[in-house]
């Protein structure tokens, strides 16, 4: 049995503009021990769905409907439009989260070690001195130097990459099921990018935790996933298992995405092709394909482009677990 089921997610906020329609019925799951990538350009939906997950979105500022089902041995806990109160109690316990930038998510007036005890004590009824070990504990786990002397130093005083491991250890504390990691990479060198990965692969495999991986990079995803969804204004349009989807990308999104970044296997000189175009305004969604206005391969479509700016294709299985969203004949780009 997977660890988390989501089906048919929304999440939408009203604006004076109109309302945006951020998350728009999304569905996956997650086994433990398993990382799924999702990815996708900026304002996709990658982070709004799982911030949704974790309870973070304000209900006065948005509209939360669907399932997220939380398996557990004591009995499934629906995460969407949980009570506050229960939500904090599985938020950074049952489900962690590393936030994109570490620096803007520590308090920079309290000391890392402070901010990592606080995170274990809210959850765990135990003397300070048991959480400042478990603290120093974690700190040497995610490769901290000198954790007992570094706890009392502050977030200004940790390079890029050092926070990030702090964000890390403060995530994994408390020994979570699931670790969602927003763009855990971004900004850091590719030397320590290559440290960071490495370190949640190790701290999966020795904690047999399921981990939700947002990112726009596929060079990570390459490396880090099993399982890859792809969204786009706020739909998944392409599911597949890693190297499947490398392999053979059966939607035409996912054909550009793969297109526009560096390949070992292309010839020397091979130029690098971007995806025209912008992404549509998530308040005025066109009724078909929200990629159909810069999809190349529209013409190639049995019913021309008029069907796509017209019909919403829906998300079909082409092969063993490998689901696409296009009208292509049998998907083949």
């Amino acid at each position: 049995m997977s660890f988390l089921d989501v089906n048919d997610l929304r999440v939408e906020f009203p604006t004076s503009d109109g309302v945006v329609r951020a998350v728009d019925g999304v569905s996956f799951s997650v086994d433990r021990g398993e990382t799924l990538a999702i990815v996708g350009e900026s304002g996709s939906g990658k982070t709004v769905t799982n911030l949704a997950l974790m309870g973070l979105l304000s209900p006065r500022a948005s509209r939360i409907s669907g399932s997220a089902i939380m398996h557990q041995p004591s009995g499934d806990v629906e995460l969407i439009n949980l009570p506050s109160e229960q939500a904090r109690k599985i938020r950074g316990k049952n489900i962690a989260m590393i936030f994109q930038d570490p620096m803007s998510s520590l308090h920079p007036y309290y000391s890392i070690g402070d901010q990592i005890i606080e995170a274990h004590q809210i959850h765990n009824e135990v003397e300070h001195e048991v959480s400042k070990a478990r603290a120093i504990e974690l700190l040497e786990m995610v490769g901290i130097p000198e954790a007992a002397t570094r706890m009392r130093a502050y977030p200004h005083q940790f390079s890029g990459g050092m926070r990030q491991r702090v964000m890390i250890a403060m995530a994994l504390v408390n020994s979570p099921e699931l670790l969602i990691a927003d763009e855990p990479t971004t900004a850091l060198d590719v030397t320590v990018q290559a440290q960071i990965l490495k370190l949640l692969r190790e701290l999966q495999r020795d904690l047999k935790m399921a981990i939700i991986l947002i990112t726009h990079d596929l060079g990570v995803v390459a490396g880090a996933a099993d399982r890859v969804n792809v969204m786009y204004a706020g739909k998944v349009v392409e599911s597949a298992p890693v190297r499947e989807l490398y392999a053979n990308p059966l939607m035409p999104y996912t054909h550009g995405l793969l297109s526009s970044v560096p390949r070992m296997d292309r010839s020397h000189g091979t130029r690098l092709s971007a995806i025209a175009g912008q992404p549509p305004s998530l308040i005025a969604l066109p009724p078909g394909c929200a990629f159909a206005p810069r999809c190349t391969f529209s013409t190639r479509v049995n019913g021309g482009p008029s069907l796509c700016a017209s019909t919403m294709p829906p998300l079909v299985e082409h092969a063993p677990s490998h689901f696409a969203r296009c009208h292509l004949e049998g998907a083949k780009l």
